[in-house]
């Protein structure tokens, strides 16, 4: 599978490779993880995807865990509240870890965290919820440090959740997204995705006491529809790896319209939905 040497623009298109696949015989191009050398051709080492920063070439692995790097957006479950911390399944190799100290307080007071503060935690966060949070620093067994000290950040209601590979969700500028369908999307680099429904920012600052309620909103028939048929259009572009971004779930539910929501899980369908995208995303590449 050869690269094109004149470096058009990055397609969203997916390339994927095997162990001992020919990658490029370019010897402008330099090996990378992932590939080894032979006779002047740069091969794979594993089955992945190629990827290229200008004249690097590596292959990323199509099933691993999320490594992390400081500042990404990561959507995460609390597995236990702990002394002055919340551990957080965030996809990784151990979870990560959420200190009291790195949290709003409701209402957004800004303030050092009490002793009734922690006596409390479990009214913040408890085993279960989830969360949406940025990751801030390692501790020194290589743990990931976590921080919601956003009015962006914080527990996750009013909508499902979707489990997908962390390699097909690229690191971008932003990574919550408002679809035209009505429907808010997070998508965490991790591999871990929330689909609500769309509450404006506003009503969010105006109701800052309330961040951690338990309590979802009324969710209307169509909301459920719009936010089951998002889930579902993202479940098909992971099931046939196709990258996860806010314009390939628009692709895809634009053309999912005209089929009922329950027939994307079938096999025939998500092709021809993936196939219709990919299409779509080589085109506007």
């Amino acid at each position: 599978m050869d690269i094109d040497t004149e470096a058009p623009a990055p397609s969203l298109a997916t390339q994927i490779v095997t162990p001992g696949s020919a990658i490029t015989s370019d010897s402008a191009y330099m090996r990378g993880h992932g590939t080894f050398g032979e006779h002047g051709t740069i091969y794979s080492s594993v089955a992945g995807v190629v990827e290229r920063i200008n004249k690097l070439v590596s292959v990323r692995s199509l099933k691993q865990r999320y490594g992390g790097e400081i500042g990404d957006i990561v959507v995460g479950r609390i597995t236990e509240v702990a002394s002055k911390r919340w551990r957080v399944d965030v996809n990784s190799r151990q979870d990560g870890m959420l200190l009291l100290s790195s949290i709003n307080l409701p209402g957004g007071i800004q303030r050092r965290k009490s002793d009734s503060d922690e006596l409390q935690m479990r009214s913040f966060f408890a085993e279960g919820d989830l969360v949406f949070a940025e990751v801030q620093s390692y501790f020194a067994d290589g743990a990931l440090s976590l921080h919601t000290r956003s009015i962006q950040y914080g527990k996750l209601r009013n909508g499902t959740f979707v489990s997908v590979f962390p390699q097909l969700v690229p690191r971008s500028r932003t990574h919550f997204h408002t679809l035209p369908c009505g429907v808010d999307v997070v998508l965490g680099v991790n591999g871990y995705i929330w689909v609500s429904k769309h509450v404006p920012v506003a009503q969010v600052e105006a109701n800052a006491e309330h961040i951690y309620s338990d309590e979802n909103e009324s969710i209307s028939d169509d909301e459920r529809e719009s936010i089951a048929r998002v889930a579902n259009c993202i479940g098909l572009l992971n099931r046939l790896y196709v990258k996860i971004t806010d314009t390939s779930i628009i692709f895809a539910f634009e053309a999912s319209l005209p089929y009922p929501v329950k027939d994307l899980l079938s096999i025939d369908v998500a092709t021809e939905l993936a196939h219709n995208v990919t299409s779509r995303l080589k085109l506007q590449a």
